[in-house]
């Protein structure tokens, strides 16, 4: 008979159906008459208790269902009669397709911390919470491309190698096919890249932002969604080396337009996460009590607030508390003062427009004051900014300048000046990085605990 996933049989199953499941054994009772064997097979949250009377072929098997086995268990579904669980598998079969040693399986026991689960990040999915945190990095991933397919947008791909530096802070991983044992240094001391593959330096990309704005220059809007890769020296539970980012961008928008995407595109995957991954949620906020349903729910339906950052620099400054990093206009708004705008002063999201153009990227449009940009940040309670975005400067000569004026390497960017010389157009476009995404819907307190295979620095077990 073919498998059927518990998520199925939990949703449509009838009683009196015959079944057959697979699964990890989450735990095994037994007294002289029967047994209990629970298993999860990863399709939901929930498990499925099966039922294995004394006696029969499937109770001589127990001996080897130990907690992490992997069986398949043929049988008949019935209605429980214990609390908490509508069905019950009423087992007349069981193989077992792998054995788990009780003295060395890690997961034997309960109340592992999260700390030694990052230890063993390939059986940490078969926990509760990570079972969780996974299927809700799915459901989102999901539900990014519906909310964007649904608007026309289109989905591209953009390079992961790469010569340019988006974002200007040279925090990237070098891409060579040198054998680092015999690079020669050329002129200065410097690695001659023109003996390398590519014949010049080649990126990890930290962003698909540039090439995407070309293809939007083609295509309208579009959006990307890929990883990303960032070689800064931070050991810190917002930030990975390898990550994954979203980054919607379109032709003929403005600043305004770019505002009003990014508080859609987070109310949908708001409403999408409690509406689809509600059992998911349930299990997080008992466990660990860092989230609340309800206030995602809230989130979801409530209108993001508006301020400029001269304005928020100003409320800052009369706050009647002390920060850790002193406010003055100029300064880069820490996560301290982002939470205290969103949790204090506007108790709910708050978009910040109109930055320093010293403090924000070069691909950003001037505003006439000379001194800031049209730039956006969107900050959400308890995390600070979840989003970054612009309208991007369309002016040839204005970009050539900024570019000059940051010594970033203008004939090489040549194709990018091109977008500028050929059919200009007003356009804009955001970023949000996935990972911190899941990490707040879930309220998971470090980063490296909604991705599978986390990448920090000096990390890299898998």
């Amino acid at each position: 008979m073919r498998r059927q996933k518990i998520s199925q049989l939990l949703s449509s199953g009838t009683a009196g159906q015959a079944i057959t499941i697979c699964g990890w054994v989450r735990s095994r009772r037994e007294s002289k008459n029967f047994a209990f064997v629970v298993l999860n097979d990863g399709s939901c949250q929930d498990t499925m208790q099966c039922v294995v009377d004394a006696g029969t072929a499937a109770f001589d098997m127990l001996a080897k269902c130990q907690t992490g086995a992997a069986i398949r268990v043929e049988g008949v579904l019935k209605e429980s009669q214990g609390k908490g669980q509508k069905w019950e598998v009423q087992a007349l079969a069981i193989e077992v397709f792998g054995e788990a040693d009780p003295e060395t399986y890690p997961l034997q026991k309960k109340g592992h911390t999260l700390e030694f689960l990052r230890d063993i990040a390939h059986l940490r999915p078969r926990t509760n919470t990570f079972g969780a945190v996974f299927r809700m990095r799915s459901a989102l991933a999901w539900h990014v491309h519906d909310f964007f397919q649904r608007r026309g947008f289109r989905w591209v791909h953009t390079p992961i190698i790469t010569s340019s530096d988006c974002e200007g802070a040279g925090e990237m991983f070098t891409v060579t096919s040198m054998d680092l044992a015999k690079v020669k240094a050329g002129p200065g001391g410097a690695v001659d890249f023109s003996q390398d593959f590519f014949k010049k330096h080649a990126h990890l990309t930290v962003s698909g932002q540039l090439e995407g704005e070309f293809m939007a220059m083609g295509l309208g809007d579009i959006y990307t969604f890929g990883p990303t890769f960032r070689a800064e020296n931070s050991n810190t539970t917002r930030h990975l080396s390898e990550f994954w980012m979203i980054e919607p961008e379109m032709a003929f928008a403005t600043l305004q337009d770019d505002m009003a995407l990014a508080e859609d595109f987070l109310k949908h995957l708001f409403a999408a996460a409690v509406r689809d991954c509600r059992p998911e949620l349930e299990f997080l906020e008992k466990q660990y009590q860092t989230i609340k349903i309800d206030d995602l729910a809230r989130l979801s339906e409530t209108k993001f607030a508006h301020v400029t950052y001269t304005d928020a620099v100003a409320e800052l400054k009369k706050a009647p508390v002390k920060f850790e990093f002193p406010v003055e206009w100029g300064i880069d708004l820490q996560s301290e003062h982002e939470r205290y705008l969103t949790d204090v002063i506007f108790k709910g999201p708050v978009i910040v427009t109109d930055y320093p153009k010293k403090i924000k990227a070069f691909y950003m449009k001037q505003n006439p004051d000379g001194k800031t940009v049209a730039a956006m940040d969107v900050l959400a309670p308890r995390i600070g900014e979840i989003i970054g975005g612009s309208q991007r400067e369309d002016r040839l000569d204005v970009l050539e300048a900024r570019m000059r004026e940051m010594n970033l390497p203008v004939e090489e960017m040549g194709w990018y000046l091109d977008l500028r010389r050929y059919g200009s157009c007003p356009h804009a476009g955001f970023g949000l990085g996935f990972e911190r995404l899941v990490q707040y819907v879930s309220g998971m307190g470090n980063i490296r605990d909604v991705i599978p295979c986390p990448r920090a620095p000096g990390l890299i077990s898998h």
